[in-house]
C-alpha cells in the first residue's frame, strides 16, 4: 500500500504543515504584542506592568521567537527543495510572489532574533532588578523604544508578506518578462528604507494600531502595483 506522506510531495506537505503551525504561533504573538499587550501596558498601573514584564512577557517571547525560527527554517527548506527540483521556478509568477513574501519574512525573522529579543531581554532584566530593589538599567528605556519600532515594522511587513504568500497560489500574476532586476531593485529599495527606519528611526505613523494596519495595507498595495508594472 502506498502512503502519500511517504513521498517527496508528502515530505513537502509536512514541511508546509509545520510552516503553517509555527507561522500562526509567530504572527499570532506578534499581533498580540502590538494589538493587545501594548495598549494594555499603556493603560495599566506600574506594578501590574512590572509583574507582566517579569512573568508574562518572557513566556510570550519564548513562543514568539521560536515560532519565528521554525517558520523561517521550514520555509527555507521548502524553497531549497523546490528550487532544486526546478531551477526556473523562481522565474515564474509563483516564484515572484514567494520571493517577495519570503524576503519580507526573512527580515522579520532577523528583527525578532537580532533586535526585538536582545532589546526585550534588557527590558525584562530592568523590571526584575527594580522590583527586587536593585538599580534601574539606564539603557532599558531606549532598548524598549527600539524594540517597539522593530516590532511595529514587523507588523507593517507582515501584511504584504501574507498577501504575497497567499498570492503565490491564489492570485497568479501575469508575468511576461524574465528580467526581474528592476523589480528586485525597487522592492529592495522600498523595504530596505523601511528596515533602516526599524533599526535607526522612529515609529512615526505606526504608533497606533490603526496607523500600523493602514500602513501595512498601503505597503501591500504599493508592492503589488510595482510587481504588476515591472513584470510586464
Amino acid at each position: 500500500m502506498d502512503f502519500a506522506l511517504l513521498t517527496m510531495d508528502g515530505f513537502l506537505f509536512i514541511l508546509r504543515w509545520i510552516h503553517f503551525i509555527f507561522g500562526i504561533i509567530w504572527i499570532g504573538h506578534l499581533y498580540y504584542f502590538n494589538f493587545t499587550q501594548g495598549p494594555f501596558f499603556n493603560e495599566t498601573d506600574a506594578t501590574t506592568k512590572s509583574n507582566a514584564i517579569q512573568k508574562l512577557v518572557p513566556r510570550a517571547l519564548w513562543w514568539f521567537r521560536w515560532g519565528a525560527m521554525f517558520t523561517f527554517l521550514s520555509g527555507l527548506l521548502m524553497l531549497m527543495i523546490r528550487g532544486h527540483q526546478n531551477v526556473n521556478l523562481f522565474m515564474t509568477a509563483w516564484g515572484v510572489s514567494i520571493l517577495i513574501g519570503s524576503t519580507l519574512a526573512t527580515i522579520m525573522w532577523a528583527n525578532v532574533w537580532f533586535v526585538i529579543w536582545p532589546k526585550q531581554k534588557l527590558v525584562i532584566q530592568n523590571a526584575v532588578q527594580t522590583a527586587t530593589g536593585g538599580a534601574a538599567i539606564p539603557e532599558a528605556a531606549a532598548a524598549g523604544a527600539r524594540a517597539m519600532v522593530a516590532s511595529r515594522t514587523n507588523v507593517l511587513f507582515s501584511i504584504p508578506m501574507l498577501f504575497f504568500m497567499g498570492a503565490a497560489s491564489h492570485l497568479p500574476l501575469s508575468v511576461r518578462t524574465l528580467n526581474f532586476w528592476p523589480l528586485a531593485i525597487v522592492v529592495g529599495l522600498i523595504v530596505g528604507l523601511l528596515e533602516l527606519n526599524a533599526l535607526k528611526g522612529k515609529v512615526g505613523p505606526m504608533a497606533s494600531v490603526k496607523g500600523v494596519i493602514h500602513s501595512g495595507v498601503g505597503l501591500a498595495l504599493v508592492l503589488y502595483v510595482v510587481t504588476e508594472l515591472l513584470t510586464k
